[in-house]
């Protein structure tokens, strides 16, 4: 398999570990399901993020991501639909404070799962990585989807230790400070507000940029 040159594999690496580390939607959903139901639903939350990007990986190697490049409209379309639906997404986490507690814990893991696909497939952030910045380290001279397959291999490494760490961190932070049920409200209010913020967000940077 002919990969990309160390020189390039590590500055990709940089610019992935600048793009993950940066709090965005994918981060916010992963750090507020550990902080309001702990661990586990931050790893399950974390591994349906990642997923969601290696759809996206897949879609860079078979030329997916160039047709959405070539379509603004497209983007438009996916930078909408993002937003609405992290708006949606703190519309029903604001709810879900609101319900008794064992209500809340009996979430479903597979739900969380699908809203972590979800969440980084309409992510304008990780669109926009994809269709327009992973193409600058590909060289056209040579087979696309091997050099894809490389770069998406660094890309999910990195992502997954980078989410990891954050899930990690969420889930301790849960456990010192949310144990009152007052506590845990508050942490869920914030992060149904933040999640509707970044929608708002998301949308007017469309309304600004057409």
């Amino acid at each position: 398999m002919e990969i990309p040159a160390p020189a390039t594999l590590v500055l990709f690496a940089i610019a992935t570990f600048l793009l993950t580390v940066s709090p965005g939607p994918g981060v916010l959903y992963v750090t507020a399901r550990s902080v309001s139901q702990g661990r586990r639903a931050g790893f399950v939350s974390m591994f349906g993020i990642e997923a969601g990007e290696v759809v996206w990986i897949a879609a860079a190697a078979t030329g997916v991501a160039a047709l959405l490049a070539a379509s603004e409209q497209a983007l438009d379309m996916l930078r909408y639909a993002g937003a609405a639906y992290l708006i949606y997404l703190g519309i029903q986490r604001w709810r879900e404070v609101d319900r008794p507690e064992t209500t809340e814990r009996a979430s479903s893991l597979t739900a969380m799962f699908a809203q972590g696909i979800v969440t980084q497939l309409i992510n304008p952030k990780v669109a926009v990585f994809f269709v327009a910045f992973l193409p600058q380290f590909l060289d056209p001279s040579r087979p696309i989807a091997a050099q894809v397959a490389a770069l998406g291999l660094v890309y999910i490494a990195i992502a997954v230790a980078v989410d990891t760490c954050y899930v990690l961190a969420a889930a301790a932070l849960s456990a010192a400070f949310m144990r009152s049920a007052v506590a845990r409200r508050r942490s869920g209010r914030i992060a149904a507000v933040t999640y509707a913020a970044l929608g708002v967000a998301a949308a007017a940077s469309g309304v600004k940029r057409s």
